[in-house]
């Protein structure tokens, strides 16, 4: 009898598990007139990126990012004013309009979600603003419940920790938030401004506002370095941010109790020996929290460092990314493949990460797509 029953069980369970896993997709966002919008691809169990399609027409459609649940797509649009659309994602990968909103600012460069859900950050590049807005149940946005306006003496004109022969200088002219995130626990928020040369720090209360820290920010590392993006490690206790003028990276240690950060060791995102300019953009870090990689615009580059326990970055290899001027890198899922969108060769690059030591081989294959800018791949 007991036999039957595990039997019975056994296929009613079978009937009703899916049989196959769905579809993963990658979202690009383009910047005009290469790219027309956001675009779709299948990815494949290589990683090769298949199946272009134009899934919306959003102008300058070049920021985006997905929800926990991959179910709500926002996108974007470098507009003045900034709009923000929130797009129903369907399990065949077809979007579909919930709602769009104002950015609270104008030209928003980046978007991230706190950890519950519950609020969509934004930094507004132009008007150098930073908003939050509250995300409804289903999925859309509402108006901004907060909204910050940078303010102070603009930045150095030449980044004094920049290599020999750098003229790497731009926007130094007033406040320019460059990028808006939460720490893992969704309690503090942080800003950095590329124009003023300063990372904001902030607390998040549960309705959406936001109250300046203690100190309210900090200096960047060095005079014009430009402070761009940031991420933290995966224990949430420090942070890598890279400068993008200085072309240089540095490490926060980050204090839970107080939400507040204090500057660590900086080193130089370019291999030794190299003169001349270069802009660093993007930058990622391995789930175990023992790679970082980071893009050199210009020189072209994928930097690869390794971290040590105590946060210390060693640098393994400089790899070129196979294009021009590297906007953003992203790391699958499973770890075993990067991408990087080169915005001025059009393509974007994919390269196999070792299981062991992290290097990078590129794969021989590019993936045809105008002025490409960011990646978001579900599930």
């Amino acid at each position: 009898m007991r036999k039957r029953v595990i039997a019975a069980l056994s296929m009613a369970l079978l009937s009703v598990a899916p049989l196959a896993t769905a579809t993963p997709y990658a979202f690009v966002g383009t910047y005009q007139p290469h790219g027309e919008g956001v675009y779709r691809f299948t990815i494949a169990p290589d990683g090769a990126l298949r199946e272009k399609t134009l899934v919306s027409q959003l102008r300058n459609a070049a920021q985006l990012t997905a929800n926990a649940q991959k179910k709500v797509l926002y996108v974007a649009s470098e507009s003045d004013p900034g709009i923000i659309v929130a797009y129903r994602l369907a399990e065949d990968g077809s979007l579909s309009e919930i709602n769009q909103v104002s950015s609270a600012g104008s030209g928003p460069v980046y978007l991230s979600l706190t950890p519950d859900g519950r609020h969509l950050l934004v930094a507004n590049y132009v008007s150098g603003s930073v908003a939050v807005l509250p995300v409804r149940a289903d999925g859309g946005l509402e108006q901004a419940s907060d909204q910050r306006q940078h303010q102070g003496a603009p930045g150095a004109a030449r980044p004094q920790a920049a290599v020999e022969g750098s003229f790497a200088s731009s926007d130094h002219d007033g406040p320019h938030a460059h990028m808006i995130a939460s720490d893992p626990q969704g309690r503090y928020v942080f800003s950095t401004d590329l124009g003023l040369d300063r990372i904001y720090q902030y607390r998040l209360s549960e309705q959406g506002k936001l109250t300046p820290n203690t100190p309210p920010w900090l200096a960047a590392s060095s005079a014009g370095a430009g402070p761009r993006h940031f991420v933290f490690t995966p224990n949430g206790n420090g942070i890598y941010l890279i400068n993008e003028e200085a072309s240089t990276l540095t490490y926060y240690r980050f204090d839970t109790r107080q939400g507040t950060l204090t500057e660590g060791a900086t080193v130089s995102s370019l291999p030794p020996g190299y003169k001349g300019t270069s802009f660093a953009s993007g930058l990622a870090i391995d789930k175990r929290g023992q790679h970082l990689y980071v893009l050199n615009r210009l020189h072209n580059s994928i930097g690869h460092f390794q971290i040590a326990a105590d946060g210390t970055l060693t640098p393994i290899e400089h790899i070129w990314t196979r294009g021009d001027y590297p906007r953003t890198l992203s790391l699958s899922e499973d770890g075993k493949t990067l991408y990087v969108l080169n915005q001025r060769s059009d393509n974007i690059t994919r390269f196999h990460i070792d299981s062991v030591s992290g290097k990078l081989s590129f794969s021989d294959d590019y993936t045809a797509i105008g002025a490409p800018s960011q990646m978001v791949m579900v599930p």
